[in-house]
C-alpha cells in the first residue's frame, strides 16, 4: 500500500521530521526490509530504535519513532505500536476489495493459505504473512495489502478477551470464518466458554450484509450463529450448507472428496495432508464462495494450496522412512489430528516424537496424558521431548530424542509435533535429510 509520510503523520497524530517521502507498505524487522517500507521502531524485548540506522541502510524509506533520531524522513510518535495500529486502521479505507477474517483454535493458518488459494483463481488475493495474526501482524498485513488487491485474507488470534475485537476495528471484515474451538492458550484464557466468547468477537463485529462461515460439526461454534447479524453460512463433513462427501485418503494422506455446496458441486483432490485439512478446506470453500469464486475456481484453487512451513510436510529420508512434520505448534486439537493422520501413514512401525503443548495452564497435564493415551491406543510409540505428562519414553532435548529413534529404515513413519518453544523442526530437518 503506497502512503506518503505525511499522510502516515496525520493519521497517527505525530510529527513529520524531515522532507516528505513515499512509502510501500511497513515493517518492524530491519532484516525483512525490502526497500520502499515505513520501518516501525517498537520498543519490546529489543528496541527497535537501536535498528532505524540499518532500516535506512536496508532501503526504508521512512520511519515511525517514539524518540528523535539523527535519520529522516520520521514521524515522531509517543507510542510506535498504538500509532501503527492507528495507522493501519486509517489505512484500512484504502481497500476497495472484500476483507476476510479468519479465527479459532486450530486451522487459521491452513484456512487462511486454502482460502488465498481458493480466491486466487478469480482474484488478484493478499494474505497474512505466515502465521502474522496479533496486534502487530494485522495491523502489518492491512498495510502491506497491495493498491490494486481484490480480495484480503486476514488471520486473527487471540489470547483473551477483546483482541479479536481490537483485531476486527482494524481489519472490519465483512466475511468471517471460525474454524473450531478448544483448549488452546487456555492459560490465558481460562476455560473453554472464554474461548468460545473470545472467537465468536469476529461475527459479532460483521456487518449487516457480511457473511459468518461458521463449523456446523462444532456444535459451540455454529452456536454462534445467534451473536451476529450477518448471513450464516456452515461448512462440515455432515449436514451444512457446504460439506464433503465420498472422503478418501491416499498413501500420502491427502484427502479427495465430493464438495457440494449451494452453488453446485464439484471434486476436490488436495495436495496438502490429512483428513482434518478437508473441514480447513471447507471452511476456505465456503468463505471464497461467499466472496464470488465459483464452484470449479474454489475446487481448482483447493488443490493447487500449498501451506505455511512445517504444517504436515510429509517426506522420505534417504534411509526410507517417513518423516511427518508438523512441528510449527502444538496444541490438543493438533495434536490429536496429528497423531490419527500418522495412524494412517502406511508403515510397520509408527513413532510420534512430541514436545510440550505450551500454554495450556491448569489443564495441561490431563491434556498431554489424554494426548499419551491416544498415542497408545492407536499403537504408536511415544517419545517425550521435555514432557513428562505425555508418558511414553521421556528424553531432554532433541538430540537425545534423535539418538533413542536409532536407525530408521523403509518400515519406519515418524511424527514431529510441539509448540513453538519446543524448537522440534530441527529435529525433522535431520531426520529428512538422515
Amino acid at each position: 500500500m503506497r502512503l506518503r509520510a505525511t499522510e502516515v503523520a496525520a493519521a497517527t497524530g505525530g510529527t513529520l521530521l524531515g522532507p516528505d517521502a513515499e512509502i510501500e507498505g511497513a515493517a518492524v524487522d530491519s532484516r525483512t526490509l525490502r526497500g520502499g517500507e515505513l520501518f516501525v521502531a517498537l520498543k519490546a524485548e529489543r528496541n527497535g530504535h537501536d535498528f532505524v540506522e540499518a532500516a535506512f541502510e536496508a532501503g526504508a524509506a521512512a520511519s515511525l519513532v517514539s524518540a528523535e533520531t539523527p535519520r529522516v524522513p520520521a514521524v515522531l510518535v509517543d507510542d510506535t505500536l498504538r500509532a501503527l495500529t492507528s495507522l493501519a486502521t486509517a489505512a484500512r479505507a484504502r481497500i476497495g476489495g472484500t476483507v476476510i477474517g479468519i479465527t479459532g483454535s486450530v486451522g487459521k493458518t491452513s484456512t487462511k493459505d486454502l482460502l488465498a488459494a481458493a480466491l486466487g483463481r478469480r482474484f488478484r488475493v493478499s494474505a497474512s504473512a505466515r502465521s502474522f495474526n496479533n496486534e502487530l501482524g494485522v495491523p502489518l498485513t492491512v498495510l502491506n495489502t497491495p493498491d490494486d488487491a481484490e480480495a484480503l485474507v486476514v488471520e486473527m488470534g487471540a489470547r483473551g478477551r477483546g483482541h479479536i475485537a481490537s483485531l476486527c476495528a482494524v481489519a472490519r471484515p465483512s466475511i468471517g470464518v471460525v474454524t473450531t474451538v478448544g483448549l488452546s492458550h487456555a492459560e490465558f484464557f481460562g476455560t473453554l466458554d472464554d474461548v468460545v466468547r473470545a472467537k465468536g468477537e469476529l461475527v459479532e463485529s460483521l456487518p449487516a450484509h457480511g457473511t459468518a462461515v461458521l463449523n456446523a460439526d462444532v456444535d459451540l461454534v455454529a452456536a454462534m450463529a445467534e451473536r451476529t447479524e450477518a448471513q450464516v453460512l456452515t461448512f462440515g463433513l455432515a449436514a451444512a450448507d457446504v460439506r464433503a462427501e465420498d472422503v478418501s485418503l491416499d498413501d500420502d494422506l491427502r484427502a479427495s472428496f465430493r464438495l457440494r455446496t449451494p452453488w453446485g458441486s464439484a471434486g476436490v483432490r488436495l495436495h496438502i495432508r490429512g483428513h482434518h485439512q478437508v473441514g480447513n478446506a471447507l471452511a476456505a470453500a465456503a468463505a471464497a464462495l461467499a466472496g464470488g469464486a465459483t464452484v470449479d475456481d474454489v475446487a481448482a484453487g483447493l488443490g493447487d494450496a500449498r501451506l505455511s512451513p512445517w504444517r504436515m510436510q510429509l517426506e522420505r529420508s534417504p534411509s526410507g522412512a517417513l518423516i511427518l512434520n508438523d512441528a510449527y505448534n502444538a496444541n490438543p486439537l493438533s495434536s490429536e489430528a496429528a497423531l490419527r493422520a500418522l495412524a494412517n501413514l502406511p508403515a510397520e512401525r509408527r513413532t510420534a516424537v512430541l514436545g510440550i503443548m505450551a500454554e495450556l495452564g491448569d489443564v495441561g497435564p490431563a491434556e498431554h496424558a489424554r494426548i499419551g493415551a491416544l498415542a497408545a491406543e492407536l499403537g504408536i510409540r511415544l517419545i517425550a521431548v521435555g514432557a513428562p505428562d505425555y508418558g511414553g519414553e521421556q528424553v531432554a532435548s532433541a538430540e537425545e530424542a534423535l539418538d533413542r529413534l536409532g536407525p530408521l529404515g523403509p518400515g519406519d513413519a515418524v511424527l514431529v509435533k510441539g509448540s513453538r518453544a519446543a524448537g522440534l523442526e530441527r529435529l525433522a530437518d535431520s531426520l529428512a535429510g538422515s
